[in-house]
């Protein structure tokens, strides 16, 4: 279906917001079939709406009240309304094309205002639960688009949900010092805290002992066990998606190796996957998917 001129200005909107904000996962879908990658990136550029929404400097109430508006343009959109602007547009277009659930959309705002009302995660349940509004619902988001030509049932589901949360417990464990220092916020489980005797302030101060790497340790396996449920799980999906999918998350898996090999320091460090490793992953999938 060929894409009139602004609906191809839309999309090149969208790449641009994936492209100066993940440099991971633009390497890994701009890997995806041209129609699925542009789907990819509107759904991205609505998630990175819907965050920067919370992450903005703006007072509280002002937050609060574009998160109401962008729910309220999502409730249009649902009932075939589409507001002028790029990404709904763009949206609109994977709509029609896809056989999308708006619900994992709405699941994702009710994930942005749990962050406006944060009060913390008493254990690694409420973790993973919170983990699942703001990043399995984006699995469950690109399902219809990574697994258009295969049914799509429960195991489906829950591998793209585990990919989710496990990124977003890698984005947790990357940023335990930056969320405490600019965000004043400690998403580690209370439990654990108590349970390993850590106080994340005199962490910061003294820096990262024993007690942290176990806890830390912990939550990383945890992650692992579901990036290794959704690697169980990849020949699900799409033949022309396994291997875009299959480097978003090894790309993404390997921040916790980038967290290891300085020492556990996400405290004062931003440990990020190095450019020469991310290519090398890259050429490593690519074997592998060449040898099926």
């Amino acid at each position: 279906m060929m894409l009139s001129r602004q609906l191809r200005q839309d999309y090149a909107f969208c790449e641009k917001i994936i492209k100066a904000s993940s440099k991971s996962f633009y390497t890994a879908f701009s890997q995806l079939p041209k129609e699925k990658a542009r789907a990819v990136y509107a759904i991205y550029a609505f998630c990175r709406l819907a965050d920067d929404t919370v992450d903005s400097d703006d007072p509280l109430a002002k937050k609060i009240k574009n998160l109401q508006k962008l729910e309220e343009q999502l409730k249009a959109f649902d009932k075939g309304h589409t507001p002028d602007d790029p990404m709904w547009r763009a949206l609109r277009d994977v709509f029609t094309r896809y056989k999308m659930d708006v619900s994992p959309f709405f699941d994702q705002l009710e994930g942005q205002k749990r962050d406006l009302s944060f009060k913390g995660m008493a254990d690694l349940s409420a973790l993973e639960e919170y983990s699942y509004y703001v990043a399995g619902s984006v699995g469950l988001m690109l399902l219809p688009i990574l697994s258009a030509n295969n049914e799509i049932d429960d195991s489906l589901r829950e591998s793209a949900v585990s990919l989710g949360i496990a990124m977003q417990l890698t984005n947790i464990l990357r940023d335990v010092g930056e969320d405490f220092r600019d965000n004043n916020r400690i998403y580690l489980p209370s439990d654990l805290l108590l349970h390993y005797g850590i106080r994340i302030d005199a962490l910061m101060e003294d820096g990262v002992n024993p007690s942290f790497i176990e806890l830390w340790e912990s939550i990383a396996m945890e992650a692992e066990r579901r990036y290794g449920l959704f690697w169980d799980r990849i020949d699900r999906f799409d033949e022309d998606c396994r291997f875009p999918v299959y480097v978003a998350a090894k790309l993404y898996r390997a921040i916790i190796d980038s967290v290891r090999e300085n020492n556990y320091n996400c405290l004062q460090l931003r440990n990020y996957v190095p450019e020469v490793k991310m290519m090398g992953l890259v050429l490593e999938a690519r074997k592998r998917f060449k040898k099926r």
